[in-house]
């Protein structure tokens, strides 16, 4: 797989990737008793969650370190999606243990969807970890930390209906002072046959849309200027004063229903310096009036990431996604009706499910043709115990059949990728400037409205600031150009 997670590279957008990992990297010293070092695996909810585990362990008598030999406690955000992330978990555990070895008041564990899901062979079994703790348990971390400094093994998987985690601050790591993810719900509903989010993250539950704007409001007076919205399926929040009161701290006579188009519209309205993007959209509940609601704000970016998993709608039914091809066009043809052919447009991929025909395959190739993604995140199907099609379908496509689609898929990716940058040529692109390019340092980049990183001279422009790039060429994964006034 280590050469098509290259590939993917080129054509992926920034932090998606499935096994790509943000480690803690700042050494701190205000004289706290204990040192934390936290590595996040998966998703971008994954990296979210060590901010707010983060904030709750600093709240508790810890600062951070940067190397892992030198904390007291580590722990491990970890990703179910795919069996590769799981066995680089189980590699990274392997060397924490042999450092424990020789530092045995350490304490290691293991958090998110794959605690969810193995905690009792992490915990007993291989006896590898002294820590699980489930995506809704880490209000419980103190506690648990104290449980095995008295020589316990301790564990919190349990999975919440109300936890949302919206009266904690986050701790911003490995911050570059610019972009800033909040998290605006939790869980999924939506029972996709190969996907383990639902059982390991639990049911759907919106955040207060109050404490989303407080936060994002937080954030743009601290310097950030691009927020993303998180949630499994932010097409399906909804939050309302009279069902969800408990999580408010000011009560309200009258019922006030706010769907996702009203909370993108109230974040929107924070200042319009503050760019608001979000992640992931479900096919079957994106909405005109969200399309709408992002037409009508120059400040929410224009880009959907919109996941089709595949072209062909009896694949689609076994995977259970609830849409048709045919509902998947119609949603990309408003989106391009309403906001336009540069909206940028992503999905995700998998070649090779349960018995996917040559001609199934084909569909996909031909819907990609028909949608002309910007990027995308490109699998071929690994079968996770536990989901639905694991108990219901054989996984039997040979896996140099799935490796032979995957690369074919990969290929039109790129030819798309080049050709819809190609479209930006002698265009001017607003542009919000993130750092140095991964190049040079005479160079910044940045990213314009629909997530494309944009490269150009450094010049006297630094982060944060907003500027208008002439585009003067580019490759399947980067704009490049010069700053125009």
């Amino acid at each position: 797989m280590k050469d098509l997670i290259t590939d993917i590279d080129i054509v992926k957008e920034k932090d998606r990737e499935v096994c790509e990992t943000v480690k803690v990297s700042e050494n701190e010293h205000t004289g706290k008793e204990r040192k934390l070092y936290i590595e996040s695996y998966g998703c971008q909810m994954n990296f979210s969650d060590s901010e707010i585990v983060t904030s709750i362990l600093k709240d508790n008598g810890f600062d951070t370190t940067s190397e892992f030999d030198q904390a007291d406690v580590v722990l491990l955000n970890t990703c179910s999606i795919r069996e590769k992330a799981e066995q680089t978990v189980r590699n990274r555990l392997k060397q924490f243990n042999r450092v424990k070895e020789d530092k045995p008041g350490m304490i290691i564990g293991v958090l998110g969807c794959m605690a969810e899901r193995l905690k009792s062979k992490l915990l007993e079994e291989e006896k590898i970890v002294d820590l699980v703790v489930g995506p809704d348990a880490y209000r419980d971390l103190p506690s648990l930390v104290s449980k095995v400094d008295d020589g316990q093994k301790a564990v919190n998987t349990f999975l919440s209906r109300e936890e949302t985690y919206a009266d904690i601050n986050p701790v911003r790591l490995n911050s570059n002072g610019v972009t800033a993810f909040i998290s605006i719900m939790r869980g999924c509903d939506n029972m996709c046959s190969f996907c383990v989010v639902p059982f390991t993250r639990g049911r759907e539950r919106s955040r207060d849309p109050y404490s989303i704007v407080r936060e994002a409001r937080l954030l743009f007076e601290q310097g950030f200027r691009e927020v993303t919205l998180l949630g499994q399926n932010v097409d399906s929040y909804k939050w309302s004063s009279e069902e969800n009161n408990k999580a408010r701290l000011e009560k309200t006579e009258v019922n006030e229903v706010v769907n996702f188009a009203n909370l993108l519209e109230m974040v929107a309205r924070v200042h319009p310096d503050l760019r608001v993007r979000f992640s992931t959209s479900h096919p079957k509940d994106i909405t005109d009036e969200v399309l709408y609601t992002m037409k009508k704000y120059e400040n929410i970016c224009k880009y959907i990431h919109l996941p089709a998993q595949s072209g062909n709608t009896r694949v689609l039914e076994l995977m259970n996604r609830t849409y048709s091809r045919e509902w998947y066009i119609n949603r990309v043809d408003a989106i391009r009706s309403i906001l336009g052919q540069e909206c940028g447009i992503s999905s995700d991929m998998i070649t090779g499910f349960c018995t996917e025909t040559e001609e199934e395959h084909q569909d996909t190739l031909s819907l990609m043709d028909y949608v002309k993604y910007d990027f995308s995140y490109m699998f071929y199907y690994s079968e996770r115990p536990g989901t639905l099609a694991a108990k219901k379908y054989e996984d039997d496509i040979p896996l140099d059949v799935k490796k032979r689609r995957l690369s074919e898929v990969i290929s039109r990716q790129q030819q798309h990728s080049l050709e819809r940058n190609k479209l930006n040529l002698g265009k001017t692109q607003k542009v919000l400037i993130e750092g140095f390019s991964k190049r040079s340092d005479e160079q910044l980049q940045g990213r314009n409205s629909a997530n494309k990183v944009v490269v150009f001279p450094r010049e006297n422009y630094r982060k944060g600031q907003y500027v208008h790039v002439k585009i003067e060429d580019c490759t399947p994964a980067t704009l490049i150009g010069t700053v125009v006034d």
